[in-house]
């Protein structure tokens, strides 16, 4: 091979693993980011990295294990991942430049309403927590830095009248750290968001000797969304979601939306959302909240951020009112 003809086909290999690059048939190497290994984006993440691999010629996707939603949005927006899970509240301070994203904004774009993120307050009986209010003067891991989890659990903290660095000993733990941590008796509570069920809270509520508590708070959704825009609704995680759980857990809820930089050329969004809606029952193999993926989900109302124009061109051809 001369000399020339290797700095040439090494420049061709280069332009095939970038991003929007001009054809997607070629090569084309794409990070979702995600979670931790003991939620629920990772395994989802990971079916969505098979089928896009599988069913859409000359693309090679990988589930990157991340702190969360924070996290992800800060790997989009540097270029570190083309695909991201978050929740949409997350999402929003990162377009708008706020929060922890403060002078750095992210221009995100939508490409897919997934499924509802329920917010989990975590406890085990023998701790005294009954009650938001119980939490004062406890030990409770508000979720790893860098994750959605941290950002709810702030708000939810707040709209229940306590104040997070002053009434409780507060950790910054994963959801499975978490649940090690209260098996252990190194905390007393914690909160996680994400879908049902999650590994790592049926682990708990499956351990011998252990009764899961799960904390009724859907009474601070109306004040989270005074302050933050109407973005969280009330919910439930049904009884017997986790082994031990006697009732309904009424909760806050927000969405889980897929997103990617404004800047992804429209074809290969297309592409991307096509192929994902259209085997989203390959991606539910991995995770059963692939099933919440549904049209009539598609829509302004389940998420504040923009839409990519390639994922709403493919919505809108298949009827979506969005």
């Amino acid at each position: 091979m001369s000399k020339k003809t290797g700095v040439i086909l090494a420049g061709v290999a280069l332009s095939a693993v970038i991003f929007g690059g001009a054809a997607i048939a070629q090569q084309t190497n794409i990070a979702i980011a995600t979670g931790g290994t003991g939620g629920v984006y990772y395994p989802m993440g990971g079916g969505m990295a098979n089928v896009l691999s599988k069913h859409l010629p000359g693309v090679q996707a990988t589930a990157r294990v991340t702190g969360g939603s924070v996290d992800n949005l800060k790997l989009v927006g540097s270029g570190q991942s083309e695909i991201a899970f978050t929740m949409v509240d997350a999402a929003r301070d990162a377009l708008k430049g706020e929060d922890k994203f403060k002078g750095n904004p992210v221009e995100l774009r939508t490409l897919m309403v997934l499924y509802p993120n329920r917010m989990h307050v975590v406890s085990v009986e023998g701790k005294g927590i009954e009650k938001m209010s119980d939490l004062k003067g406890k030990r409770v891991s508000t979720g790893s830095p860098g994750s959605a989890t941290e950002v709810m659990a702030f708000r939810v903290i707040e709209a229940a009248g306590l104040d997070r660095d002053k009434d409780m000993k507060r950790e910054r733990l994963g959801v499975a750290e978490s649940t090690n941590a209260l098996k252990d008796g190194k905390i007393d509570a914690y909160f996680w968001v994400g879908g049902l069920p999650t590994a790592a809270v049926t682990d708990l509520g499956a351990t011998p000797g252990v009764k899961l508590k799960l904390i009724d708070h859907s009474e601070v959704v109306e004040k989270m969304n005074a302050k933050y825009g109407g973005i969280y609704s009330e919910g439930v995680i049904p009884a017997k979601t986790y082994p031990g759980q006697d009732k309904d857990n009424k909760i806050s809820v927000v969405q889980n939306i897929l997103v990617a930089d404004a800047k992804t050329p429209e074809k290969t969004i297309y592409d991307i959302v096509k192929t994902l809606y259209e085997k989203r029952d390959e991606v539910a193999m991995a995770h059963g909240e692939a099933k919440a993926i549904a049209l009539d989900t598609q829509n302004n109302k389940n998420t504040t951020i923009p839409w990519h124009p390639g994922a709403e061109k493919y919505f809108k051809e298949q009827g979506a009112k969005m």
